[in-house]
C-alpha cells in the first residue's frame, strides 16, 4: 500500500509499504479521509515537543505513519473484535488519537487522555498513523462508529472537534459568562459552537482572517473583532463596564495570544489553554497572581467528548462545507503539509488516501 513515512524533521516520503495485518482483537481499516492537524505541521518543521530539546527528550519516533484525525471502513476483524468493539466489516468508524496503555495511574483512575507512555496514532511506530490506505486499531485503542452520511472528509473532522469540546468543558462556562475564544481555526470554530452550546450571555471570537471571523458567526459567535485592526482588551473591556471577559480559550498556538488573554480577563477570570506551540512563550505570571487570582487551566486530546462530536457533526451543528475547505490525494501530502503551514487559503485540510 502506499503510505507516508516519517523520517524526522521535514523528511517525509511517500512509499509503497505492506498492508499491516491485524493481529487478535484488532481491526484493519481501509482509511477513507486523514486530517492534516497543525500538531502535525509543528511535528514536521521538528518543534521541540516533539523531538526534544536541551530540558526533554525526543517523544515522536521516526519510521511512523502519520496522521491521527481519521476516519475509515472495518475490512477485517475477529469475533474477539466484534464482541469488544461492537463492529464489523463495513462499518465506518474512528478511533481516539491517544492509544492507552491501560496500566499506569492514569489509565486506572480513568484519566486515560493523560496515559503515562502517552502512546498516539502517527507519532509513535507502535501505533502508525492514518496517511496510508489501510492501518490498524490495536486492542487498546478507543473505537467508535460514525455516520456513512457524512462525507469522509467531513467525519475525519471528529478528532480536532472532540479536542475543541473538551476545552470548553474544561472553562465551567456559566449563562453569564462573557466567554473569549482567540482564533478560528479548525479547533477555534470548534471550540465558538461548543461554547454557543453552554448559552453564554456573550461570545466573541478573535482572529486576523475575515474570512475566519465570518465563519466564527456562522458556528455561533455574538461578536468578532479582527485583532489586527481593534485593540479587543479594550473593547471586551468597554464591553464589561471596565472589568473583562469572564473566560477565555486560546486555540491558536501564537505566543502573542497568551497575554492577549491575561490582559482581557477579568479578576478571578478563567483562562483555558489548548494549543501546542512551536515556541516557549513567556509572560508575566504576576498577572496570573497578585493582579488577578486567575484560574489557568489547560486541556489535552478529547476525552469522553467524541461521541458529543460525532453529534454535531451528524447533525450538521457546523457548516462543515466551508470548514473543510481542501483535500488531496496522498501522493500530494507535501501540498497539503504546505497549504496548512501557509494558513491563509485554508481552514482544514485533508488527506484522501
Amino acid at each position: 500500500m502506499k503510505a507516508v513515512i516519517c523520517h524526522g524533521p521535514e523528511n517525509y516520503t511517500l512509499e509503497e509499504i505492506a498492508v499491516p495485518r491485524p493481529g487478535p482483537g484488532e481491526i484493519l481499516v481501509r482509511v477513507e479521509a486523514v486530517g492534516i492537524c497543525a500538531s502535525d505541521l509543528k511535528c514536521y518543521h521538528g518543534a521541540a515537543k516533539f523531538w526534544g530539546d536541551a530540558n526533554r527528550p525526543a517523544w515522536a519516533e521516526t519510521e511512523v505513519v502519520p496522521g491521527h484525525e481519521f476516519v475509515g471502513t472495518v475490512v477485517q476483524l475477529d469475533d474477539q473484535a466484534r464482541q469488544t468493539r461492537g463492529v464489523d466489516v463495513g462499518d465506518r468508524v474512528t478511533a481516539e488519537q491517544i492509544v492507552p496503555c491501560w496500566k499506569c495511574r492514569y489509565c486506572v483512575r480513568g484519566e486515560y487522555w493523560m496515559c503515562g507512555p502517552h502512546d498516539m496514532h502517527g507519532f509513535k511506530r507502535a501505533n502508525p498513523g492514518a496517511m496510508a490506505e489501510y492501518m490498524i486499531y490495536s486492542t487498546n485503542a478507543l473505537v467508535h462508529k460514525i455516520s456513512k452520511e457524512l462525507p469522509a472528509h467531513q467525519a475525519a473532522f471528529v478528532e480536532p472537534l472532540s479536542c475543541s469540546l473538551h476545552a470548553v468543558e474544561r472553562a465551567n462556562i456559566r449563562f453569564d459568562d462573557v466567554v473569549v475564544v482567540a482564533g478560528a481555526g479548525p479547533i477555534g470554530l470548534g471550540m465558538i459552537a461548543g461554547a454557543k452550546a453552554k448559552s453564554p450571555r456573550l461570545l466573541i471570537a478573535l482572529d486576523v482572517a475575515p474570512n475566519k471571523l465570518d465563519l466564527a458567526k456562522a458556528c455561533g459567535a455574538d461578536l468578532t473583532f479582527n485583532i489586527a485592526e481593534t485593540d479587543v482588551v479594550e473593547e471586551i473591556k468597554n464591553l464589561t463596564d471596565g472589568y473583562g471577559a469572564d473566560v477565555y480559550i486560546e486555540g491558536t498556538g501564537h505566543p502573542s495570544a497568551v497575554p492577549q488573554g491575561l490582559n482581557l480577563l477579568r479578576k478571578l477570570g478563567t483562562y483555558v489553554e489548548y494549543s501546542v506551540f512551536g515556541s516557549d512563550v513567556t509572560v508575566d505570571w504576576s498577572i496570573i497572581s497578585d493582579d488577578k487570582e486567575l484560574n489557568v487551566l489547560g486541556a489535552h486530546l478529547g476525552p469522553h467528548t467524541w461521541p458529543a462530536a460525532i453529534r454535531m457533526l451528524e447533525s450538521q451543528t457546523l457548516p462543515m462545507d466551508r470548514i473543510c475547505t481542501h483535500q488531496f490525494p496522498l501522493e500530494k501530502f507535501q501540498e497539503g503539509l504546505d497549504m496548512v503551514a501557509d494558513g491563509s487559503k485554508s481552514i482544514k485540510v485533508s488527506l484522501i488516501p
